[in-house]
């Protein structure tokens, strides 16, 4: 029975990790923080009570899932997209960060 609400993994096909409140917080939290007045290491820190280190490297794992896509497509993609950016400016030698404010 498929539907917008419901996936059905084939048999013997894994699907992602199932994401966790944690990493849904996470994906809410790239969605909004720029609202916020402080700054996005702090707000880490408060929120996630982790190093600002440990929340891209999980941020990074959550991006990778194929449930966060289905859970947050847009936040997703424009993430994917920065840390794509990135990563080809470092290969292209350019050394200068893009802004936009995620370290991912």
């Amino acid at each position: 029975m498929g539907g917008c609400l419901y996936r059905e993994v084939p048999a013997g096909r894994l699907g992602g990790m199932a994401l966790t409140e944690r990493h849904l917080a996470i994906l809410e939290f790239e969605r909004t923080w720029w609202t916020l007045d402080e700054e996005k290491d702090l707000l880490i820190r408060a929120r996630f009570a982790c190093a600002p280190d440990a929340y891209y490297e999980e941020l990074n794992r959550v991006l990778d899932d194929p449930e966060a896509m289905a859970a947050d497509p847009l936040v997703v993609r424009r993430l994917v997209r920065l840390k794509d950016r990135r990563h080809r400016a470092r290969l292209e030698g350019s050394g200068s960060e893009l802004s936009g404010g995620a370290r991912t």
